[in-house]
Parts: structure tokens; C-alpha cells; sequence
């Protein structure tokens, strides 16, 4: 019997993804281990390699094919032995759903009149056909997607099988309106040809919900705090001009620093590491830092964990290692699944001060800016210091103002006085 090559699931929050390319040709011998294709999730690209030993006897699903549901199959490899009769009337099973599937509505006659929802002000669009009870069918992501827009599912006409609502049907979709909100004219589309249209990648679209949803959600509250790291930039000179030769050389930056100071001031208030749930607020025994990376497909936060036990060389190798991989599209879901707080650094890009959106389940992030020559009071007398102003942004609900106060109050003592790195 073909051996079916399935989509698989390359991250916990996938539910489906694009098949961007194949590796292989039908006819191809395969062996454990050897690419198949490639998928792109909604974190990364990734490879698919296989498991079994065969020749690629079918290829179900295209190169280019967006939208493929975790678990369908995508291709059929033969054993040995087998050759392509083995494919004749082969009947491909459905993809096991995520959640109990609905039964299918009753056929409607062919004289029947279908039930339309009276139009709204904005969309006008036609109301999908309930089943037995007034439940309307969804696919489960369909169903995540509307809520997420606040969308209801009784004004969106299905077209997936017997009138199921799927993915593209909520996309395009708006929610209702009333009408005396409405603004004036709606800005017209811009000609076509004035403008080059780059397509959502997987990646794209979770940023683009995720960071939405946050915003909408999530009460954030903002500190700032400048710190004066000119004792900092004294360190990592005198450290990096240490650096051995080799394998075991290192070049320290501002951002290695960075993130050893969060990790300790984490250890002193553990209560801003920490998640918000609607049972319970969770404090993590661990102290794993998202940083942010950007990526030609989006941002994306790999995590360097147990950062607090770790040296600045070790961090500084991790961080390298880690935004290399995010940038080729290389890293694996343990490399970006979980984290408690989020580092983001545009300081290099000369950035003074911002506020980031925070990464949820996550409470908090801080927004790191340039190192910049300032004017400062030492002593009642002006003097030039070099300043970087850090911004945290904090979810109200997990983490008070007296908490988040605390935490940056750390972060600044220990950043502007790096010795305390060491101990």
C-alpha cells in the first residue's frame, strides 16, 4: 500500500500552511532523511524530510498551493516492490479534523429558495444556510478568524462543501456596521499599476492578528527610563579586547548586555515574569527572553532560555546563532515556542525611544534605544553622558504599576552598573 505523505504540523498554532515548493519529482527514489519539500508556517519555512524509504509515486498537492490543512495528504510514495498499479483507484482519506465534525445539513431541493440575510449597511452579504438547530457550519479556523474580527457568522454565505464556511470567506469579510458611524467617502484603491502588490506570507498574517488582537485586548501601560551606560561601553571594550582566539572568541554588543540585565532583574521581581490567563496569572519558573528579530517574511522572537544562568559570551554566541537562523527561515518551533519576556532593540537603527506592542501570552516587553551622547547633572555640575532610554510596556492585569516600577528600577542599576553582571 503507498506510503501517504501528510501536512504535517510544524508549530502549535498551525493549522494549515503553504506548500511552497517540492524537492523532489514523481519518479524520485527517497530515503530517510532526504528533503521532501518545503512548507511555510505560520512562524517560519521549514523542510520536510522522509521518514520511510520509497519511490514518489504521486504528488497531490502542487508546488505554489496555499491554505493546505494540517494532516491532508500532499503526496504518495511507493514502497518497495510496489510500482504505479499500486495507485490505481487509490482513495485518499480525509485529513483527521481538529474538533468533532458537524453532521451535513439536509440537501436542499432544487426548487427551495435559499434563506438571505437582510443586507447591512457595508458588506450586504448573504446569510449562510443554518443547520437543524440554527447552527451555522464553520470550519474551526473559519471560526477563530470571525472572532477575532468580531465577524458573525450568520451574515457570511459558505462556499466550502454543502455551504461551509472556510478560511476565504471570513478574510475579506467586515463586520457590521451601523450606519450613522459611518465616516465620508471611503478612500478609493489607487490605480492599478501605481502600486506593487507583495502577497501576506503565513508569517505575515499571525503578525498582523497577533499583534491586533494585543492591541485591542491587552491593557498596556508604558515606563520609561534612561540609563546611562557609558561604565557599560568601558566593559564590553575591555572585554572584547580580551577575547581569545578561535573557537572561543567572542565580540560582545550593547544588546548582549541587554539581555543579561533583564534576565537578572527578572531573578529580583519574578512577578513581571509572568502571563495573564483568565483562571489564574502565571508566574514562569524560568527565565526565557524572546528576542525580537527582524526577518524578510516579519518579526519573529526566538528565545534564549535559562538566560539567567548563562555568561555574557554564551548569550552574545546564542543571540547570533539564533537571529542567523530566524533570517534563513532555519529555526525550529522549540527555538521560538514560549518565552516569558520579549527584548526589542532598534537602537542600531539610531531609534531614540519607542513603545513595542507586547507579545501575548506574554506581560511584557521593553523597547531598547540608541546609545546617544547627552547632556547630565553629576554632582550639580552639566556633563556629557552616553544615555539609552528604555521604554517597558506591561500588561495591567498580570503585572501592576508598582511591579513594572520595580522591575525597570532594576534594570537600570544593574545596567548602568555592568560589574554587578558578574555576581
Amino acid at each position: 500500500m503507498p506510503i501517504e505523505i501528510l501536512m504535517p504540523a510544524l508549530s502549535p498554532t498551525m493549522t494549515e500552511g503553504n506548500l511552497t515548493t517540492w524537492t523532489v519529482k514523481e519518479g524520485d527514489s527517497v530515503k530517510s532523511g532526504d528533503v521532501l519539500c518545503e512548507i511555510e508556517t505560520d512562524k517560519a519555512t521549514m523542510e520536510v524530510e522522509a521518514v520511510d524509504e520509497g519511490i514518489v509515486g504521486k504528488i497531490l498537492v502542487p508546488g505554489g498551493t496555499e491554505g493546505v490543512a494540517v494532516n491532508a495528504v500532499i503526496a504518495l510514495v511507493l514502497e518497495e516492490g510496489e510500482d504505479a498499479k499500486a495507485l490505481d483507484g487509490y482513495a485518499v482519506a480525509a485529513p483527521a479534523p481538529s474538533a468533532a465534525p458537524a453532521p451535513a445539513p439536509a440537501p436542499v431541493p432544487a426548487a427551495a429558495t435559499p434563506v438571505v440575510a437582510a443586507p447591512t449597511p457595508i458588506a450586504k452579504p448573504t446569510a449562510a444556510s443554518p443547520a437543524p438547530g440554527g447552527r451555522v457550519f464553520a470550519s474551526p479556523l473559519a471560526r477563530r478568524i470571525a472572532a477575532d474580527k468580531g465577524l458573525d457568522l450568520n451574515t457570511v454565505q459558505g462556499s466550502g462543501p454543502h455551504g461551509r464556511i472556510v478560511k476565504r470567506d471570513v478574510e475579506g469579510a467586515q463586520p457590521a456596521i451601523a450606519a450613522p458611524t459611518l465616516s465620508a467617502t471611503p478612500v478609493a484603491m489607487p490605480e492599478s499599476g501605481s502600486y506593487t502588490a507583495v502577497p501576506h506570507s503565513n508569517v505575515r498574517k499571525v503578525i498582523a492578528r497577533r499583534l491586533q488582537e494585543s492591541k485591542q485586548t491587552v491593557p498596556h501601560f508604558y515606563l520609561t527610563a534612561d540609563c546611562r551606560i557609558d561604565k557599560l561601553l568601558d566593559m564590553r571594550g575591555a572585554l572584547n579586547d580580551a577575547s581569545p582566539e578561535g573557537e572561543r572568541a567572542y565580540k560582545l554588543s550593547v544588546n548582549d548586555f541587554v539581555v543579561k540585565a533583564v534576565a537578572k532583574a527578572l531573578v529580583e521581581v519574578p512577578e513581571a515574569n509572568a502571563m495573564w490567563t483568565d483562571d489564574a496569572i502565571l508566574h514562569f519558573n524560568a527565565v526565557d527572553i524572546s528576542i525580537a528579530v527582524a526577518t524578510p517574511g516579519g518579526l519573529i522572537t526566538p528565545i534564549v532560555r535559562n538566560a539567567d544562568y548563562k555568561g555574557l559570551a554564551v548569550i552574545s554566541a546564542e543571540v547570533k546563532d539564533l537571529a542567523g537562523r530566524a533570517r534563513d527561515g532555519k529555526l525550529m518551533p522549540e527555538d521560538y515556542t514560549g518565552g516569558g519576556f520579549t527584548i526589542s532593540n532598534l537602537g542600531m537603527y539610531g531609534v531614540k525611544d519607542f513603545a513595542a506592542i507586547i507579545n501575548p501570552p506574554q506581560s511584557c516587553i521593553l523597547a531598547v534605544g540608541a546609545g546617544e551622547q547627552r547632556p547630565i547633572v553629576v554632582d550639580g555640575q552639566l556633563a556629557v553622558g552616553t544615555v539609552m532610554s528604555c521604554t517597558l510596556s506591561v500588561d495591567h492585569r498580570s503585572v501592576d504599576g508598582s511591579v513594572g516600577a520595580l522591575f525597570l528600577a532594576a534594570f537600570k542599576r544593574i545596567i548602568e552598573e555592568p560589574a554587578t553582571l558578574a555576581l
